[in-house]
């Protein structure tokens, strides 16, 4: 590029002059890439980098030897510090986690509004990431540019908050940056203000991505959706305009990013939600118990179903229930709102089930309940006294005081999946006529693999005013109406692409059962398959139409593309060319 066209170039991003609206739809049908003549210069990196003061850099692999790579990457927060990982490490003929070119580690929203620019300017592939969590690998993209808001991390706990311009009653509400994990937010509103904020169940899981993708937690149906507790956001449009959205200031793009997707609107750089009353006690439930012989395990199946149906299908419970090949059954539940004796008197039948049938079944002696004081339930102290095998701790020189993650999500951490799918189960499934259906379809499932029902992720059971709030989302409707979501899914080693493989026709063929039992279910946009047909309608049902409409409005160009995404009908799998 000739030095007027730089300099031109430089002057406009320092003015905050953004691409025209609309100019280059037709003619920019391909990103660039590095080496392509219109790939940005040195000296227009150089532009950027003193622009955004110094935070744009090179990404790269981090260089590790055998000892720190076996320590070090299965620890979810080293991982989700470095920009050249993310959480999984790839998916079966789908994608691999590979750097981006560029990334620009934001500090304020200027910051992204400045890389937006930069961007749409350059005709670049752009990408967004916050916690790195994402299973379709939207979270990175080779040859790409990156904002990167994992310093956006700051948590402000309110007393009383009102969205600008909406003249509502003041609630309690966090503001939330949108680097900021879910650990870090429950440690400050649950242990430090005595307050409870709806998110993941995962501690590293960061918030603007599950926001965006609907925000289902360990206790939604007690405290809904993450995207329905949204007050108001702040958002880095395609114009590279800075805009604070809620109800009452353009509504249409606040309502899409609750559950219309992340990296598909704009960059959401900070979140306000409102927090709840916390209970007294949160607590939880653990037993696996084995039939010796599949009718006994069927008959296991439905004797759960019918409790799950008649003492389970409420607000105090939530979290999973699995089912495999080897005829177990695996209870992992949470529950808030009850004490430890109710708990236990909740699953006395399905003991006393299986203690009468002690030639059948084994190991419903493994029954435990634990509970804790509310506020200690995301504190690393409390947890190692109560339960210590459930936690694992990043202990890195300088790692913050406290975090962990649960030691259930640790297979999560640089997973290669070979396969993964979901699926809303309908309410009606648990209905006396209709329960001989859903067990037969459970049972047959698991015949292939293990099937896992996540009971918090689905509203059905929930209160009224809960649904309510989740219906002005954008999620699928299918979830307000599903008692559960149904998961299948299988990683494993990179290198044994034969096993991947045939545990992925297990995964399938899973799949294929148990949606003889809901054979239309749609399917939530953060735990789905890469390869879903019709992702439109699976995701979101009747909003898409709606959600189109904004995406046209707000991103035109289609500077913001992601698999699964808003508008991505309209480009090739990998994100850089435009589909005639």
């Amino acid at each position: 590029m000739k030095r007027r066209e730089f300099l031109g170039t430089g002057l406009a991003l320092a003015a905050g002059w953004a691409f025209p609206v609309g100019l280059a739809a037709a003619e920019r049908v391909r990103r660039v890439r590095p080496g392509d003549p219109d790939w940005p210069s040195p000296q227009q990196w150089a532009a950027l980098k003193r622009e955004t003061g110094g935070r744009l850099s090179p990404v790269s692999l981090p260089t590790l030897d055998a000892a720190q790579a076996k320590e070090l990457l299965s620890n979810p927060f080293y991982v989700g510090d470095q920009p050249g990982l993310t959480q999984s490490s790839g998916w079966l003929d789908a994608w691999r986690s590979s750097p981006s070119a560029y990334a620009v580690a934001a500090e304020s929203a200027g910051d992204v509004a400045a890389a937006v620019r930069f961007a749409r300017v350059h005709n670049l592939r752009l990408v967004v990431r916050g916690g790195g969590h994402s299973y379709l690998g939207t979270s990175s993209a080779p040859d790409s540019l990156m904002v990167w808001t994992r310093r956006l991390n700051t948590v402000i706990v309110h007393d009383a908050f009102t969205p600008a311009g909406a003249g509502a009653a003041p609630v309690p509400a966090v503001s939330l940056g949108a680097g900021c994990v879910w650990l870090h937010a429950y440690r400050a509103v649950t242990g430090g203000a005595g307050r409870y904020v709806q998110g993941g169940g995962c501690t590293t899981v960061g918030v603007a991505g599950l926001v965006q993708g609907g925000g289902f937690g360990s206790f939604s149906k007690a405290f809904g959706t993450a995207a329905a507790s949204l007050l108001e956001a702040e958002v880095v449009t395609a114009d590279g305009k800075i805009r604070v959205v809620n109800h009452a200031r353009e509504p249409d793009l606040f309502w899409a990013i609750k559950g219309g997707g992340g990296g598909t609107f704009g960059v959401v750089t900070r979140l306000t939600l409102a927090t709840h009353d916390l209970p007294t006690t949160f607590g939880a439930v653990v037993l696996k118990i084995r039939a010796r012989s599949g009718e006994a395990y069927r008959k296991l199946l439905a004797q759960f179903v019918e409790l799950y149906a008649q003492k389970l299908f409420n607000p105090h419970w939530g979290e999973q229930a699995h089912a495999g090949p080897n005829n177990t059954l695996e209870i992992r539940m949470v529950f808030q709102g009850i004490g430890a004796d109710e708990a236990r008197a909740v699953w006395k039948p399905l003991t006393v089930f299986a203690d009468a049938g002690a030639d059948q079944y084994e190991g419903q002696k493994s029954f435990l309940v634990l509970e804790l004081p509310a506020r200690d339930f995301w504190d690393l102290k409390a947890l190692r006294r109560a339960a210590p095998s459930v936690v694992r701790v990043d202990r890195r020189a300088g790692a913050m005081a406290g975090d962990f993650w649960w030691a259930g999500n640790q297979d999560e951490v640089r997973a290669y999946w070979h396969a993964y799918t979901s699926a809303w189960m309908p309410a009606s499934l648990l209905k006396p006529p209709n329960r001989d259906r859903l067990v037969d379809a459970w049972f047959a499932a698991s015949r292939h693999w293990t099937v896992s029902f996540h009971f918090n992720k689905g509203l059905a059971g929930a209160a009224a005013r809960v649904i309510e709030a989740a219906r002005d989302t954008a999620i699928n409707p299918d979830a307000l109406d599903a008692f559960a979501l149904a998961i299948i899914a299988s990683s494993g080693p990179e290198a044994d692409q034969a096993s991947a493989r045939a545990n992925r026709g297990r995964v399938q063929a899973a799949m294929t059962a148990l949606r003889a039992a809901a054979p239309n279910a749609g399917t939530y946009l953060n735990e789905c398959d890469y390869f879903l047909r019709d992702w439109q309608t699976a995701l979101w049902g009747p909003n898409y139409p709606r959600l189109a409409a904004i995406k046209r409005r707000y991103d035109p160009d289609e500077l913001f593309v992601v698999h699964h995404g808003v508008g991505s009908e309209n480009w090739s799998a990998d994100g850089f060319t435009r589909l005639p």
